[in-house]
């Protein structure tokens, strides 16, 4: 009995959660909220949401990683890089993990439409959910090469979720302005190609020992830059249409982060073509730092709350 609340079963549960995911999650949640209602004193009227929201977001998030360790046991099994998680080690069993994922979903649910008063946010947990399992885990993933680029949808939505919780608490006849939401939304869209397929050129091996149709699986690594170019590019123009909504820091801080990205894609896209020796880990690093980087320019321009270019 003992066992069951040993400190390695509590970090195995940890583990479920998939905590580097949802770190950059969560730094996907606070600009959006922060942008919602601009300024600094929008900080102190809204702090009590926005913690209730990143912990409320946190869960819905964890429920997801939860149950796709779940769907994904089988296939962990047969890649090197997953099979340290502990489903695969018997540390928790898949059933202690549904149960887990279940808790936390249904507490993530009550907590947004409760505490945080925004049902819909509430709702775009359960699609996010839904998508990840249903959508992507069980049907994209291993039926085609674009899986990542549709099942990515589920991680775009915390950025929903906080415009949500801060729109509906709003007062009466304050717009809500979903279109920066939309463009939040649309930039992760189209990072998560990029990102994704320079790990997963890195572990094509893994990929295919699985069965995982993943794009550089099945397509020539040219291709694979070249759309990691293309997708660049839109994540890059997507970033640009909020510069109206903000000030001279995000202006700053959007256009040097992707000088950056752009350059070590395209870098990469045209070592492949030469037949040079490349490193997309290179790429999947800068990724994260770029998507980072990006929402904190945002973040701090949305708390200092200088005048938009288009107000």
């Amino acid at each position: 009995m003992l066992e069951d609340f040993s400190l390695g079963k509590i970090k195995a549960y940890f583990a479920l959660t998939k905590p580097r995911i949802i770190e950059l999650l969560l730094v996907a949640a606070l600009p959006a909220m922060l942008q919602a209602e601009r300024g600094t004193e929008a900080i102190s009227n809204n702090f009590g949401l926005i913690i209730l929201t990143l912990l409320g977001g946190w869960m819905g998030a964890s429920a997801a990683h939860t149950f796709n360790m779940v769907a994904d046991y089988e296939l962990d099994q047969q890649m090197k890089r997953t099979r340290g998680r502990p489903l695969v080690n018997d540390v928790v069993s898949k059933r202690e993990a549904a149960v887990f994922g279940s808790l936390l979903l249904v507490i993530s649910v009550l907590w947004l439409g409760i505490l945080a008063n925004s049902w819909l946010a509430a709702l775009f947990v359960i699609l996010t959910n839904v998508h990840y399992i249903v959508v992507y885990t069980k049907f994209l993933k291993r039926r085609t090469s674009q899986n990542i680029v549709w099942g990515g949808l589920a991680g775009c939505m915390p950025v929903m979720v906080g415009w949500a919780v801060i729109t509906d608490n709003a007062p009466a006849g304050e717009p809500a302005r979903w279109w920066q939401a939309i463009a939040l939304f649309l930039i992760i869209f189209f990072w998560t190609p990029p990102h994704t397929w320079a790990l997963a050129m890195k572990y094509k091996e893994d990929y295919k020992r699985a069965g995982i149709p993943m794009l550089p699986v099945v397509a020539k690594e040219s291709e694979v830059t070249r759309q990691i170019l293309l997708y660049s590019v839109a994540m890059v123009i997507t970033s640009f249409a909020l510069i109206p909504a903000a000030s001279w820091i995000y202006l700053v801080g959007s256009v040097s982060t992707a000088a950056v990205f752009l350059y070590m894609a395209s870098r990469l896209h045209q070592g492949v073509k030469k037949g040079a020796k490349v490193q997309p880990m290179a790429l999947f690093i800068w990724s994260n730092n770029y998507l980072a980087i990006l929402f904190l320019s945002l973040s701090v321009d949305a708390i200092i709350g200088w005048t938009p270019f288009l107000a």
